[in-house]
């Protein structure tokens, strides 16, 4: 079999079986185990085009990045202070959630949540968290907070 397209119901599939697994092993605690989950395609994709501190601009690149990749059809949101809220629509993982939404599991992780958090934390040196999940009619709700930037030693 020489076809490099694999299905993504296989995919969803497996990434529900690994992400349902972790969460039994380790219930809620999964959920801070998985903040570098596309860490490498952070890296491949997103970083090289990194070019600015501003977050605007950076959650520009990534939802350009996602939608020319075909992973979500929009990404938006508003900025209150330190709350980031982020609506992701479109996303080709919202599958693998519903899954876990069905047996009782609210979502603990979400990769174009995790590219954000992974963005800022580069441009800006600041830790950011992913605090929220919310699935409605069929947008993804993230919360992210961002906090003040890290100390250091003189």
């Amino acid at each position: 079999m020489n076809n490099n397209n694999v299905p993504l119901s296989y995919v969803n599939s497996l990434m529900y079986e690994l992400e349902k697994a972790f969460w039994d092993e380790r219930g809620k605690g999964a959920r801070f185990r998985m903040t570098k989950v596309g860490d490498q395609y952070f890296n491949d994709k997103i970083k090289p085009l990194l070019d600015t501190a501003e977050v605007d601009e950076i959650l520009k690149q990534i939802q350009g990045v996602l939608q020319s990749e075909g992973i979500v059809t929009d990404i938006s949101y508003d900025r209150e202070e330190r709350l980031l809220k982020v609506s992701v629509k479109g996303c080709i993982h919202r599958p693998v959630e519903e899954r876990m939404l069905a047996k009782g599991i609210e979502p603990f992780t979400c990769i174009p949540a995790n590219l954000i958090v992974l963005a800022i934390e580069e441009k800006l040196d600041i830790p950011v968290e992913l605090a929220e999940i919310k699935m409605e009619e069929g947008v993804c709700k993230l919360l992210l907070v961002l906090f003040e930037k890290r100390p250091v030693l003189d």
